[in-house]
């Protein structure tokens, strides 16, 4: 949640809620999308986590329910979003792709 403060902060617009989402590609099959967003549309679910608003659109949420997103600042080759899915099969060695169940 501090680092998605922080990108908020950073375009000046504290309204901004989060969108987690998946694409095909990746070196695995499926890759994760991130961004800021001001409104949901009509296919995404809306989660409320610890004052944060969510966006995720249906089609997304099969592959990535249970998702456990972090933000780590290890060291400069190991720090960034860290993904734990649940539904992943396997993962790409830089860990932004995955192939599904």
């Amino acid at each position: 949640l501090k680092q998605v403060g922080y990108l908020k902060s950073k375009k000046g617009d504290d309204t901004l809620s989060l969108r987690i989402g998946v694409k095909g590609g990746g070196c695995s099959g499926l890759s994760y999308v991130l961004g800021l967003e001001a409104n949901s549309t009509e296919k995404d679910e809306v989660f409320n986590i610890e004052g944060l608003s969510v966006f995720i659109d249906r089609k997304s949420l099969t592959f990535i329910s249970g998702l456990n997103l972090d933000y780590t600042t290890k060291n400069l080759l190991e720090g960034g979003w860290q993904f734990t899915n649940p539904n992943a099969q396997k993962s790409c060695g830089c860990g932004t792709s995955f192939t599904p169940k």
